[in-house]
């Protein structure tokens, strides 16, 4: 399994995260990050997909979680924009269907894992099910769940079955990355009434997503319980400050390609058969008149 590069924003595996001293702004030395900038991430992302797909020994899994407007489709658009779309695939989870409440919390996210040789992204993922379901417990009842429900010990139950399940992916060649955009309280309300005041922008105001920001601090504290208890070697969490959308962007780019680079992809070496089949083949070519 691989080891997650190192990173200011690497959530420690000793529990010892805190949110409130997670910055939402960028550590940086005061120079600039233009589009440019990730444009070159971009692109050698790019190229690392394209060896990732060759190789195949290895899928990639991102994982993205944030409150409303810290910009997680946004950064999925910019950081993957120019990769080949053959490679990559996302989903995105939300309210489950009646089918997907009739399996286990997990069921839905494992059937869309990636395949061998591609980048798979979450847009929410099984984390929702220890956060909302977290801060609106009664959404437990429509989950089916057998026996008499204990608030007190579920959530540790499901993180213990994620923390299983990830380790179980990370055995089988599953690189897991997990962003959480770290977006502040301020930048989110400007955010919504940006959308507000833009008639371009107001198809993505969601009168809920203001419901759901009263509930605030609940989520706050469901986040740090979840980071720690999941962050781990093989499966890490990335803090990311969410304030200035372009840092952001810049730094998931970057962690995605440290993490590529660890694993020591490579193009396939031909075998000696493939060798002899491909002198023939050059053979017959060039005596094709």
């Amino acid at each position: 399994m691989f080891e997650a590069p190192e990173s200011p924003y690497l959530v420690a595996y000793d529990g010892s995260f805190k949110v409130s001293e997670a910055s939402t702004v960028a550590v940086t030395n005061g120079s600039p990050h233009k589009g440019e900038h990730r444009k070159l991430l971009t692109d050698h992302l790019n190229q690392l997909q394209r060896v990732l797909a060759a190789g195949d020994r290895h899928a990639v899994l991102l994982v993205f979680q944030a409150m409303d407007a810290a910009g997680k489709d946004s950064t999925i658009r910019a950081v993957m924009q120019g990769v080949d779309p053959s490679g990559c695939q996302v989903f995105s989870f939300k309210k489950p269907s009646s089918k997907e409440l009739d399996h286990d919390f997990l069921w839905r996210t494992t059937k869309c894992l990636p395949e061998r040789g591609r980048i798979g992204i979450f847009n929410r993922s099984h984390y929702e099910e220890v956060l909302v379901v977290r801060v609106h417990p009664q959404i437990l009842a429509s989950q089916k769940l057998p026996g008499e429900l204990n608030l007190e010990t579920i959530w540790d139950e499901r993180l213990h079955s994620i923390r299983e399940h990830e380790e179980h992916l990370a055995r089988n060649g599953t690189v897991i990355i997990k962003f959480w955009l770290n977006v502040s309280r301020e930048e989110q309300k400007r955010r919504f009434l940006a959308r507000l005041d833009d008639p371009d922008k107001n198809w993505k105001f969601e009168p809920r997503d203001v419901v759901e920001r009263r509930y605030w601090d609940d989520y706050m504290a469901a986040y740090e319980h979840l980071l720690n208890a999941t962050s781990r070697p093989w499966a890490p969490w990335y803090a990311i400050p969410a304030d200035n959308k372009r840092y952001m962007r810049a730094r998931v780019a970057e962690t995605i390609i440290e993490t590529l680079k660890s694993i020591g992809l490579r193009y396939p070496e031909p075998t000696d058969e493939e060798r002899r089949q491909f002198a023939e083949s050059r053979a017959e070519l060039e005596a094709d008149g």
